[in-house]
């Protein structure tokens, strides 16, 4: 995959390679990525140590530190790539889109059989990423159909196994990226990014691949069709996250697109203006769980935010891409 990608550098024109990357790279990394991956850490320590203590699915502090740490994810989530991908550690955190209900499947599963991984951190570690996550996590916290199954002791064991494997995966990531920095902020000899305009290119594909998962997967999937409409299929409806995780994502991608483009003020801003717009449309929608996929008027205003998502991946796949001289390439929504 590597190569490839670097086939599509090779091709771009000489004077995109002769950018100095340096300063653009450690700017990312330093103002944008490490923080991210420090604060989900420490939100996902906060949510283990209070399951420890209230382990209860309608608590309001269990609840208030599962929302915390998952904006923490969702901020972070669309730097795929370095310690993020490691022993598939991002869908550990987010099993999703689940499209063949795997995981009450195997919630189920493990709480009718009162599966013993629960008292051991390593041998959940192995449990299917279906069973662990913010997701698998939703259906404990705010799921009628948990509420009862099997005994209230293993439901509340399972709860603190869940938050708990968050957070080792959530530490390690964090810990990982502190060396990992290095590797893309200097590449070259010892790093996995033989230039700068390969490490440029993973940040590319990090802002073209949210954008597209965001567009695509967030507002597309319960979109569905207008025959068929799927807003049953929005992303963590139960806990009704579905627009945040689209704000928060917005937010995120116009700080990484911002920093891409710092030196060529003419298209931050209409990168900055185009978040902007697609912001406001999110803010206006007052529909947690886009419910109104299935009627005439308020799916107009969801697929009006898809269009101005759409819109900054016009920006970015025309004007940011060509002028920095990169390319996405391939991105992790790809697979083999």
């Amino acid at each position: 995959m590597r190569t490839l990608a670097t086939l599509v550098l090779l091709s771009l024109p000489v004077t995109a390679h002769a950018q100095d990357r340096g300063p653009i790279l450690a700017e990312i990394t330093e103002a944008h990525i490490l923080p991210r991956f420090a604060n989900l850490s420490e939100s996902a320590d906060s949510l283990a140590s209070t399951a420890q203590a209230d382990c209860l699915p309608g608590s309001s502090d269990l609840r208030a530190a599962y929302g915390a740490a998952f904006d923490s994810w969702v901020s972070a989530s669309h730097l795929r790539f370095g310690p993020t991908e490691t022993g598939d550690r991002a869908f550990a955190l987010a099993f999703w889109p689940d499209t063949k209900g795997f995981t009450p499947k195997t919630l189920s599963r493990m709480i009718a059989d009162a599966d013993a991984s629960v008292g051991d951190a390593e041998a959940f570690s192995q449990v299917s990423i279906a069973g662990r996550g913010f997701f698998a996590l939703e259906r404990m916290l705010y799921d009628p159909d948990f509420a009862d199954q099997g005994q209230a002791a293993y439901r509340c064991a399972l709860i603190q196994a869940i938050a708990a494997d968050i957070a080792r995966n959530a530490d390690a990531i964090n810990a990982d990226w502190q060396g990992y920095a290095a590797l893309i902020m200097h590449p070259g000899d010892g790093s996995p990014y033989r230039s700068g305009d390969e490490a440029m290119q993973e940040h590319y594909r990090a802002l073209t691949t949210g954008l597209e998962f965001t567009a695509d997967t967030r507002l597309g999937r319960p979109l569905g069709t207008f025959d068929r409409p799927r807003p049953n299929r929005a992303e963590a409806r139960r806990s009704e996250r579905s627009l945040r995780h689209v704000e928060l994502s917005l937010a995120a991608l116009k700080d990484l697109a911002l920093r891409l483009s710092a030196d060529h003020p003419e298209i931050a801003s209409r990168l900055s203006q185009a978040f902007d717009a697609a912001a406001n449309r999110a803010h206006a929608l007052d529909d947690p769980t886009f419910a109104g996929a299935a009627t005439p008027q308020s799916r107009l205003r969801i697929e009006a935010l898809q269009q101005s998502i759409n819109d900054i991946r016009s920006i970015v796949s025309t004007e940011l891409g060509p002028t920095l001289g990169i390319s996405a390439g391939f991105n992790s929504l790809d697979g083999d």
